[in-house]
């Protein structure tokens, strides 16, 4: 409450990347035209089609254009036509009826105010979305409607907390490490219940977050990772100087680990109490090394699951140094990569600390919990003195069920 933010600070339209006024739109008309005719194209530059620019040129000039016609669906020109002329090779082809996105631009002249942009993905990705939640649902069950919640809470946080916090100019350290907090909790607590085992799952995460924050904070500035890498962060740089672009690359490492190290918290709780059900008279040093040699396991799917994952992200890039043939120490050694790197080494050294700083607290937590041992039998009010002298002399009482053991003779 004390980071709560107030919204994020208002700041006036650059017009560059995503700091556009933009609004829906439909392609109403598409006619084919010669790109000679709507001066989309000049002569070949240098005569040369075999390079890109002379062969994207050449075929500007001899080839067909497309001139599509656009009705803005939204906004205050409601209803208002623009043309926009689309070259053959441009990898975006429009097509009549498609639902389109176009930047508004007020400072332009009246027939350059609006230009298409991209497009109108909002119908896919619902119908996406709604095939997930179906499938957790009917998987999860009731667990699932809570898996559902406990994510829109978390969108929530992430949209009205701690973005917003960072660009008021807050830690975003601090702002990451409550923030994911928050997310854990209410995540852990509507998933699986309040109990024991979920709050030693809790605490595992929260030491396993402070080391992944300590260790990040050590080494980005170490390498010093400055976390202004693209035209994204450079908007954003430009756009709020307060911003400490390598406290936010950092607040990205701690949230982008949060995910898997519920994943491993909950796993390890839940393996070390599943033991103790079944031998409830094991020691919390028997329940520690049998929880391990489950979290090994664990161990090595996770970190080879976070580092694909972050390879899968940054694989445009890796082609990019392919490409160009560098060296393997060329590229770890630019910061685009060594971003990734650090964020990917780091998560994963928090994500190994977690096995034994979980296995162990669940150990010592699920052992306080000792088997109550054996009650004392009592002879039925029917049986005789000498009934009961008898089954005294003839061995051990019987134990719960009816069934004694009988001694090796």
């Amino acid at each position: 409450m004390v980071l709560w933010p107030g919204g994020a600070p208002v700041h006036e339209r650059t017009g560059v990347g995503f700091d556009r006024q933009t609004q829906q739109a439909t392609v109403t008309e598409v006619v084919s035209v010669s790109c000679a005719s709507v001066n989309a194209s000049s002569d070949t530059p240098t005569g040369d089609t075999s390079t890109a620019e002379g062969s994207s040129a050449q075929q500007q000039a001899s080839g067909s254009c497309k001139k599509a016609t656009i009705r803005v669906d939204t906004g205050k020109d409601k209803g208002r036509t623009f043309t926009e002329i689309i070259q053959p090779d441009q990898s975006r082809q429009l097509e009549q009826g498609e639902k389109v996105v176009v930047a508004y631009e007020p400072s332009a002249p009246k027939d350059l105010q609006y230009s298409v942009t991209d497009v109108n993905r909002r119908v896919p990705m619902t119908v996406l979305a709604i095939i997930f939640a179906v499938a957790v649902v009917v998987v999860g069950r009731l667990r699932g409607v809570m898996a559902l919640v406990a994510l829109a809470i978390s969108f929530l946080l992430l949209n009205f907390f701690v973005l917003p916090a960072i660009l008021q100019g807050s830690n975003p350290l601090v702002v990451a490490v409550v923030g994911s907090s928050a997310i854990m909790l209410i995540a852990l607590y509507l998933c699986h219940g309040l109990s024991a085992r979920t709050s030693v799952a809790v605490l595992g995460t929260l030491i396993s977050l402070l080391l992944i924050g300590v260790l990040g904070s050590l080494f980005i500035d170490w390498a010093a990772l400055t976390g202004n890498t693209d035209d994204n962060t450079g908007l954003i740089h430009g756009l709020y100087p307060s911003i400490d672009m390598s406290g936010l690359l950092l607040a990205g490492i701690i949230i982008g680990s949060l995910g898997v190290l519920d994943d491993v918290t909950v796993t390890q709780t839940s393996a070390v109490w599943e033991l103790h059900e079944a031998n409830p008279s094991m020691g919390w040093r028997g329940l520690y090394r049998a929880g391990i040699r489950i979290g090994r396991d664990h161990i090595a799917s996770v970190v080879n699951t976070l580092v694909l994952a972050y390879a899968g992200a940054a694989l445009p890039l890796l082609l990019l140094f392919s490409i160009a043939q560098s060296s393997v120490g060329t590229v770890a050694n630019s910061e685009l990569v060594a971003e990734e790197i650090v964020r990917t080494l780091v998560g994963s050294i928090g994500l190994v600390a977690s096995v034994p700083v979980t296995t162990a607290l669940a150990a010592l937590v699920v052992s306080a919990d000792r088997p109550t041992g054996t009650a004392p039998a009592t002879v039925p009010p029917e049986t005789t003195p000498a009934a009961a002298s008898g089954a005294t002399a003839a061995g051990p009482t019987q134990g719960r069920g009816g069934r004694g053991r009988r001694r090796k003779r």
